[in-house]
């Protein structure tokens, strides 16, 4: 694995070793993997400066292991990390797959919960906190150059506002998937891995697990899929929270995922 860079950040709200972020340091311990482990900020700062710096610094880390030739590997607690991934690798060209049971595409004028994780993916298109986005991720990732897959469990104007993107979408048990890859016009992909994309049947990643999605066969096979089809850049897994794993099986998922895409890399 050495051409491999796990890359670990295990925060959840900007704050270390709470919630879906003891779940990256959980993954790490079992798969002994050697992370570089993106140190914490100063948490008396606002959630939002703090996630920020922290998808800061893990750009620094992805572009530096890109700039190694190894291939960055994110464990992550919360969805927000792409925004450093993609700022690591860069958004020139690339195409993101992203494989989740919400959309994270909410705008702070829609959005009604208060997570500023659910507005991840919509940051990293451009339609949400941009002045944020651009400390980190110069350039914003086009609508129509992300497929949305798994995608399932939302409210009616979520809904609504993903109908009417340009996201390439595969919901549910992955409905289209094929299709949506093969009119992704990207020369190469961020894999974004979501552990609660799984169905609940499968394993409650978190306390957002939804039922109606796919196997963890399926889930593999999409992501043999994309491998097959595109250069993957890099990859995250996210999402993770132990506390939520009452039987063990999402942590064993996890680590098929894992598996699975060092297998590739190597």
């Amino acid at each position: 694995m050495s051409n491999l860079r796990p890359i670990a950040l295990p925060f959840h709200n900007g704050l270390p070793d709470v919630g879906m972020g003891l779940g990256v340091r959980a993954l790490v311990d079992e798969l002994g993997l050697a992370a570089d482990v993106v140190p914490a900020v100063d948490a008396s700062q606002p959630e939002v400066r703090r996630t920020i710096e922290l998808d800061r610094r893990l750009g620094e880390r992805v572009r530096a292991a890109v700039s190694a030739g190894a291939f960055p590997l994110v464990l992550a607690g919360n969805c927000n990390s792409c925004l450093g991934t993609v700022g690591g690798v860069g958004s020139a060209g690339l195409g993101v797959v992203w494989f989740d049971a919400h959309a994270d595409f909410d705008t702070p004028e829609d959005n009604v919960s208060g997570f500023f994780d659910v507005m991840a993916l919509s940051t990293l298109t451009g339609s949400a906190w941009q002045a944020q986005r651009a400390k980190v991720c110069a350039e914003p990732v086009s609508e129509e150059r992300v497929v949305l897959a798994a995608v399932r469990d939302l409210e009616p104007y979520q809904l609504e506002r993903i109908e009417r993107s340009r996201l390439l979408l595969a919901p549910r048990r992955l409905e289209g998937f094929g299709a949506a890859l093969a009119a992704l016009a990207a020369s190469r992909v961020y894999v974004h891995l979501d552990l609660d994309a799984l169905d609940v049947s499968e394993g409650r990643a978190n306390e957002y697990a939804a039922p109606g999605g796919p196997s963890l066969h399926a889930y593999l096979a999409a992501v043999d899929a994309v491998f097959d089809r595109f250069e993957v850049a890099a990859a995250a897994l996210t999402a993770y929270d132990p506390a939520a794993d009452e039987d063990g099986r999402a942590r064993t998922a996890a680590g098929a995922l894992l598996a699975r895409v060092i297998e590739r890399v190597a």
